[in-house]
């Protein structure tokens, strides 16, 4: 690839001179000559010049006012001149009027003058390279700026239409969503109460989606993660030199927030001595940054969330109760996943689609029995713990096939807790006589254990220590025989 060298234009009405600066400079340059200042407009019409080396003292004009005419027109030009006079006043005259980025002198030194070229020519390049990033910044920032609009208007899209939230046909979650999209629109702060993993900073952003700043920043801080000073600076920001390893200022989420909303997630963990510095920003409005004695206003809505009972806490003195009531300006309950298994079919395969984004890795859904046991199971870690258990199952599975029940954890095919299975209580669900009781629990062990073990007899049998024929004889008088059962392990591949 040959390279392109920059173009040069010489104007002297001397053709000595001209001829010896050709000769000197055309193996760097694409050299053109014009012995008059017409001459060299004409040149610069029609070519592309990078650099224009000038005589001063010419018949028809300087080259001071050659040069001037050139910056009007040909801006981007870098313009030098050269001369065997020294007239201060051309100098001064040439900076001021021209713009000229050289003032050389004759006679010039081959190398010196050369330096000079390579310079002017890099410069015009950096000039060049410099307005195409001045455009493509533009653009980006044009580009950033549609692209962070139209994804917020796709999120506030999605939490119109359902909230966000994925729950069933009559689902106990109705009510919830329901509330949410009532106080949505109304400026006042919220705490959303519930376990762990029950979809509380969910329910706080389909709150920010629905509201009136839904176009502003939403941001979320766990209260529970950080020390008092930390969770100051990250709130309200620092002022460089602060504290140690402050070594520039940071602004905190209050002011990135501002106009939008602030999520403040196990705002029960809070310290009683940073409950204080918290309750001065919800009264007024103000944040005082780490290491500043100015106070700055922000426009912030707050909605906080806790697993912990913050009225036992209240009245236990553990949480301040003007900070309560100022934060609980509504309170808003999510219900734990136990008390909605209903919602776990549609949740389950939702959550399906997201792992397999995530991992890469496909799976079409569950198989009936899968789903059984995930419906039957407490999830005492809510929606939290079924997302990890579907990443496992996926995770585990064979490429491209229903994911069943032989790839949940042994906890969630048992379908119940350790403590639930040992409490008698479990008894009370069977009616009947005690022969039908003992029946009705023969065949939940059955059913149970032929689960675990993929169907498969061999293993089913040694485990409760009967005869192939007798265990057979078991599932067919409690009608526990499958036919075509996608999750059965045939006997001789065992």
């Amino acid at each position: 690839m040959t390279e392109t060298l920059p173009s040069l234009l010489i104007v002297d009405d001397e053709v000595r001179s001209l001829e010896s600066l050709e000769r000197n400079l055309f193996d760097h340059f694409d050299v053109h000559t014009a012995k008059s200042t017409a001459e060299a407009e004409a040149i610069l019409e029609r070519e592309w010049i990078h650099i224009v080396l000038c005589d001063q003292r010419m018949p028809e004009e300087t080259g001071v006012q050659f040069l001037t005419r050139v910056r009007e027109r040909w801006p981007d030009v870098i313009r030098i001149i050269i001369s065997g006079y020294t007239d201060a006043d051309d100098i001064i005259t040439g900076l001021n009027e021209a713009g000229i980025y050289q003032y050389i002198t004759k006679p010039w030194r081959p190398d010196d003058l050369l330096r000079t070229l390579q310079n002017a020519a890099r410069l015009f390049e950096l000039q060049r390279q410099n307005e195409l990033l001045a455009v493509d910044l533009r653009m980006i920032t044009k580009s950033a700026e549609s692209t962070v609009s139209a994804r917020r208007a796709k999120l506030k899209e999605r939490y119109n239409d359902d909230d966000g939230i994925i729950r069933a046909k009559a689902s106990p979650m109705d009510s919830v969503c329901q509330t949410l999209r009532q106080i949505a629109a109304f400026d006042l702060p919220v705490l959303i109460t519930g376990e762990s993993g029950t979809g509380k900073e969910l329910a706080a952003r389909s709150l920010h989606y629905n509201s009136l700043r839904w176009n502003k920043p939403f941001v979320v801080e766990n209260c529970g993660a950080l020390s008092d000073e930390l969770l100051e600076s990250e709130l309200f920001g620092h002022k460089r030199g602060a504290f140690t390893g402050a070594v520039e200022d940071h602004v905190g989420l209050f002011e990135r927030a501002d106009g939008g909303t602030i999520f403040l997630d196990e705002i029960g963990e809070v310290t009683p001595a940073f409950q204080v510095k918290l309750l001065r920003v919800l009264q007024e409005g103000e944040i005082r940054p780490v290491g500043s004695n100015k106070t700055r206003r922000v426009d912030v809505r707050v909605i906080a969330a806790t697993n912990r009972d913050m009225e036992e806490e209240v009245r236990m003195e553990r949480f301040r109760k003007d900070l309560y009531f100022r934060m609980a300006g509504i309170v808003v309950t999510m219900p734990p996943l136990r008390e909605r298994a209903g919602d776990i079919p549609p949740l389950a395969n939702h959550l399906l689609q997201q792992a397999v984004k995530e991992l890469g890795k496909a799976a079409p859904g569950f198989t009936p029995e899968a789903i059984d046991c995930m419906c039957a199971y407490q999830w005492p870690g809510n929606v939290r713990e079924l997302q990890n258990e579907i990443q496992r199952m996926l995770v585990m599975s064979p490429k491209d096939s229903l994911l069943g029940s032989d790839l949940l954890s042994p906890r969630v095919v048992r379908a119940a807790p350790e403590e639930d299975m040992e409490d008698i209580s479990v008894l009370s669900s069977f009616d009947g006589s005690l022969k039908d009781r003992i029946e009705s629990l023969e065949a939940r062990i059955l059913k149970e254990t032929m689960v675990r073990h993929r169907w498969n007899k061999s293993k089913a049998a040694k485990e409760l220590g009967l005869s192939r024929v007798g265990l057979r004889g078991k599932l067919e008088r409690y009608g526990l025989e499958k036919v075509d059962n996608p999750e059965a392990v045939p006997e001789e591949q065992i």
